[in-house]
């Protein structure tokens, strides 16, 4: 199998000059050697698991200052854990073993990758009822082809929280979190809630978070069950009804749980936070869709929630949907936070980092962290 459209791109210039600057460049390579060893594909399975276990603690450890920084890009940056796992990934679609492999033992060592090195199976909270627990996920970069250097400040957020403890109204509350690709096909195999679905009975709130607009921060009221065919990290366009399980009971909408009001009130940092209502829908009996300011009416068909109609909004529809269907829609604080679009300093149009951007980085994920503290204090 040749390399997807997402691990092409491996091979520009920044991709490589991130990896080399990051010390993140000899991840791909180690997982081959450890490919070229096995003899079985039992023993491929544990090395994949093995390794893409180490990516994610390596990346989280890196971007909260443990251990070596591996070169000059700063701790809080996402984007070594991205192309790193490309690079593993590569390794993985492209590797030909002498006692061969089936495309359905391929695709599960794919899958095991993807899941170890998002975090998505390191999910774990302590024992005991004095801490509160806290959910986030973040995504990777996107739209690379228009800017390669990318990188997306909900997944820089996450590597900065994960395991740690804030300090609330309420106590110590502990965040875990993990990292969604920018595929809709991983989307309609489930991928969201099969790494949510263990984990939201025992949580006292949960945030999907991405990057949104310029300046500003969005608390995400409603969700819609509609895509609208933006191209992923593949270049794959999808357009139509947000897939589920049991789509005869699925909703046209979901909504935030999340305290909106103390949030947008809080002073969480430098950019503004607000509370959208807005959806784009099709009223019942109509067939053009409408700009709704303050929400759906009734019957109507979702065109875009608050989140628009990608994956941002999927992601906040499918994990509140879930929510529902779990049963926890009056107990569970949870929704979607948009972030600001994470930016270069001004006239920075080739280099891959900045002091500006970094900046902005670096406030993004404290005005994050702040607005959990008021959530869960809120909730």
């Amino acid at each position: 199998p040749s390399p997807t459209v997402e691990e092409q791109r491996l091979g520009r210039a920044a991709p490589q000059e991130i990896l080399r600057r990051s010390g993140f460049d000899t991840v791909a390579p180690r997982l081959a050697r450890e490919l070229e060893a096995a003899r079985t594909y039992g023993e491929a399975r544990r090395a994949v698991t093995r390794e893409g276990t180490r990516l994610w603690q390596r990346a989280v450890d890196r971007a909260q200052g443990r251990g070596p920084a591996g070169g000059d890009i700063s701790r809080d940056d996402d984007r070594p854990l991205y192309w790193a796992r490309l690079g593993m990934t590569r390794e993985v679609r492209t590797w030909e073993p002498d006692f061969g492999l089936t495309g359905g033992q391929r695709a599960a060592l794919l899958d095991e990758l993807e899941r170890t090195s998002r975090g998505q199976s390191a999910i774990r909270y302590p024992h005991g009822k004095a801490l509160k627990r806290i959910l986030l996920t973040g995504f990777d970069p996107f739209t690379l082809d228009q800017d390669i250097r990318i990188s997306n400040p909900s997944g820089a957020t996450a590597l900065a929280l994960d395991g740690t403890v804030i300090a609330t109204a309420d106590g110590p509350a502990r965040i875990e979190t993990a990292v969604f690709p920018v595929r809709w096909q991983d989307f309609t195999e489930g991928t969201v809630e099969r790494a949510l679905r263990p984990h939201l009975p025992e949580v006292d709130l949960f945030t999907t978070v991405s990057q949104g607009r310029v300046g500003r921060f969005d608390i995400e009221r409603t969700n819609g069950a509609w895509r609208g065919g933006f191209g992923d990290n593949d270049n794959i366009g999808r357009t139509g009804t947000v897939p589920v399980t049991d789509p005869a009971t699925q909703p046209q909408w979901t909504a935030s749980t999340l305290p909106h009001t103390a949030i947008v009130a809080a002073d969480t940092g430098r950019f503004p936070v607000y509370d959208n209502t807005e959806v784009t829908e099709i009223p019942a009996g109509a067939t053009e869709p409408v700009v709704r300011p303050d929400g759906p009416t009734p019957g109507s068909t979702a065109r875009e929630g608050g989140g628009g109609d990608y994956l941002s909004n999927e992601i906040a529809y499918r994990a509140t949907l879930l929510r529902d269907r779990l049963g926890l829609r009056d107990t569970l604080p949870g929704g979607h936070v948009h972030t600001p679009v994470l930016q270069f300093g001004a006239g920075n149009t080739t280099e891959v980092t900045d002091p500006e951007f970094v900046r902005n980085r670096l406030d993004i994920i404290a005005q994050v962290r702040a607005i959990l503290r008021v959530a869960s204090e809120g909730s």
